[in-house]
């Protein structure tokens, strides 16, 4: 596990970070001890939580290759966290070489393990900003320099929006986003839902609002609500496994116990 005196100057190791959480239930090795109490207290109230994330993380792959199929070849994950193994950009440029990947997050630990994790990749950059301030990401050099907003983009808002409370108005920053996407670009979104356990889901709400970053959990109606501009391809807003699954096996016999949604919008 990550050393805290290797921590970058100014992060405080007090408060847990929902990316280094992330990062933990993922079996990663960017977290700190106070990200890892968390999430050992968080799967003693929902002990299916890790696999819920892998679920996460796997309809994050199969979109990222959805996308690739589908002749887009740069990404814009928001939100990203810390890229492990099998994030956008080992997954994109394993099956097209050329696409281009800006990873951009708030978290300072997960930006500096970013540019660790991909030095010497010169397709792919890391941006620590904040999604909600749309304009400082898409006018940032990095951005503007490694991605052609002329060309289809992959927008990713994987698990990230229910980070981002309704008085921050997430289907405004998303309208932004989507003004300057080009026609056939897409917006990749999964969301924690209460849809399918709603008791286990209020226990968990009730353990991130004792930290940095909140969460707010949304519907299939809401989450629905910020596609209204997108058109959603088949099979719409689902349950993690039931995304595009590789096999019928892939798809649990009870898929609403992984509580978070996903879906992904083509822009016409």
């Amino acid at each position: 596990m990550t050393d805290e005196t290797a921590a970058p100057g100014g992060v405080d190791l007090t408060r847990p970070s929902a990316a280094r959480v992330y990062d933990y239930y993922l079996g990663g090795a960017h977290n700190f001890a106070v990200d890892r109490e968390m999430a050992e207290r968080a799967i003693g109230l929902w002990p299916d939580l890790p696999q819920i994330m892998q679920a996460n993380r796997a309809f994050l792959r199969r979109a990222v290759q959805f996308c690739v199929d589908a002749g887009i070849r740069q990404f814009l994950d928001l939100g990203s966290g810390i890229p492990t193994v099998g994030n956008v950009h080992e997954v994109a440029q394993n099956l097209a070489p050329d696409a281009r990947i800006v990873y951009v997050d708030n978290d300072p630990v997960a930006a500096a393990y970013s540019e660790n994790i991909l030095r010497g990749n010169d397709r792919t950059a890391v941006v620590q900003a904040d999604l909600r301030q749309p304009d400082q990401v898409l006018d940032h050099p990095a951005v503007r320099s490694l991605l052609d907003f002329d060309e289809p983009v992959a927008v990713m808002m994987v698990a990230v929006l229910h980070f981002v409370p309704d008085s921050d108005d997430p289907a405004g920053i998303i309208t932004r986003y989507r003004e300057v996407m080009a026609p056939g670009s897409c917006l990749v979104l999964s969301h924690a839902s209460q849809d399918g356990q709603p008791g286990q889901a209020d226990s968990h709400q009730d353990l991130y609002r004792r930290t940095a970053t909140p969460m707010t959990m949304r519907s299939k109606s809401q989450v629905a609500a910020l596609l209204a501009d997108f058109d959603v391809v088949e099979p719409g807003i689902v349950f993690f496994p039931q995304w595009r699954p590789l096999s019928p096996e892939d798809v649990d016999d009870n898929p609403e116990r992984f509580t978070g949604l996903a879906a992904v919008g083509r822009k016409p």
